[in-house]
Parts: C-alpha cells; sequence; structure tokens
C-alpha cells in the first residue's frame, strides 16, 4: 500500500500546530523531515528543536533525512527523537556500510538516499542492510524543481535488483512528485514524499489532493 508523506519542508512553520493537524486529518501517512547543512546541500533546513515540536504535536509517524556531510556522529541523536525511518545518502559516508550498520543498531528503519547523478551500483553491495531506498528524483536542497525523468527508469531497474536478491527492502521517492508520476510508478513504489508538485497546492486542500492521489494507487 503507497504512504504519502508530506514535506515539512513545504509546510507554513508559523502555523506549525494547525499544519500539522490538517495534514494528519488528511490522511498523511508519515512526516517526511529533511534536514540540510548547507555543506553536502546549498540550504540549511530542520534541526533537532524542529524535530522535538513535530513530535509533541504529531501522532503519526515521522522519519528524518539526513542530508548532511559525515552523519555517523549524529545517529544516535536522531534516533533518539523517535523518527521511524532515518536516511542518509550514499555519497556522504566513506564507509557507509559502517553508517547503516550503526543505523540497524538503533532499532530504526535503515534508509539509504541516492542522488540522481549516482550509479544505482554505488548501493549494491549494502542494499541488504536496507529498509527503505529513497531515490531522489530531483537534486537535492529546494522545493520547486522538475522532475528528473531519468528517475523513472532507476526506480524500475532498483525494483528489479530487490526482486532478483529477493530481499523485503521497499522503495520511496522525493523531488516533484506529481499525480501523474504517483500513477506511474505507484506499482514499485511504497513512499511518497509530497512537496509543491503534489500536495502543497493553491488549487486544492490537503485532504483533496491526498484523496486524489489514493485514487490513483
Amino acid at each position: 500500500m503507497a504512504k504519502f508523506c508530506p514535506s515539512l519542508m513545504c509546510i507554513d512553520f508559523a502555523r506549525l500546530p494547525e499544519e500539522l493537524k490538517t495534514l494528519e486529518e488528511a490522511g498523511a501517512d508519515m512526516f517526511h523531515i529533511d534536514v540540510m547543512d548547507g555543506n553536502f546541500v546549498p540550504n540549511f533546513a530542520l534541526g533537532t528543536e524542529d524535530i522535538k515540536a513535530v513530535r509533541k504535536l504529531s501522532t503519526i509517524p515521522y522519519d528524518v533525512h539526513l542530508m548532511v556531510t559525515n552523519p555517523t556522529p549524529y545517529i544516535e541523536k536522531f534516533a533518539d527523537l523517535g523518527c521511524e525511518i532515518i536516511y542518509v545518502h550514499v555519497e556522504t559516508s566513506a564507509h557507509i556500510h559502517r553508517t547503516l550498520t550503526q543505523i540497524k543498531a538503533t532499532g530504526k528503519k535503515v534508509g539509504l538516499a541516492i542522488n540522481p547523478g549516482t550509479p544505482l551500483a554505488m548501493l549494491e553491495e549494502v542494499i541488504d542492510l536496507v529498509d527503505v531506498v529513497l531515490i531522489m528524483s530531483v537534486n537535492p536542497g529546494f522545493a520547486g524543481q522538475p522532475f528528473i525523468p531519468q528517475s523513472i527508469d532507476k526506480i524500475q531497474r532498483l525494483h528489479q535488483l530487490i526482486k532478483e536478491k529477493g530481499l523485503a527492502t521497499t522503495i520511496a521517492i522525493d523531488g516533484a512528485i506529481s499525480p501523474e508520476i504517483v500513477k506511474k510508478l505507484a506499482p514499485y513504489v511504497e513512499y511518497f514524499v509530497l512537496g509543491t508538485a503534489g500536495l502543497f497546492r493553491k488549487d486544492k486542500t490537503y485532504r483533496q489532493a491526498i484523496d486524489d492521489l489514493r485514487q490513483l494507487v
């Protein structure tokens, strides 16, 4: 069953309690929290205090997407904040096997993210440690970018790799996820991270947008 995960980068933080409540009532399955350090990606985003606020105000699960250089020293800190999945980027650690093993030791789901320009071969040797692979379909750092079409083929090849290895690993996708993309990738993807293309729109309420997406899958 597809899960729809609003990206909290896109909400109005001045209205945080109302936004979270409205998204939950609209049927969101999980909140997606981006952490950016201004180094690995050219932007700064949410930190530990923001996550603590979300934890206090929400009842559904949330994940943490660490778009940071050298995430290894911070794994326990973010695990202690109560997230369900911790994503790290395959590009950020010289010893990614060690980092993934560290996440697994916390009891959290192990997430591994991969950028548009990074080949799937970069994760092939460690995919057996991974619960969810997050395919970036835009270059990470900013909302509002166009979807990179090659991501569709990448998702399909990843799905085939998982099937060939007989793994229970599932797939997530993040970046310009429109209704058309949801419909096309529903056979392969479990977690759809939603931003301005699919959820945070002026022409629909959150409930209308999520209801429409559910009908597509």
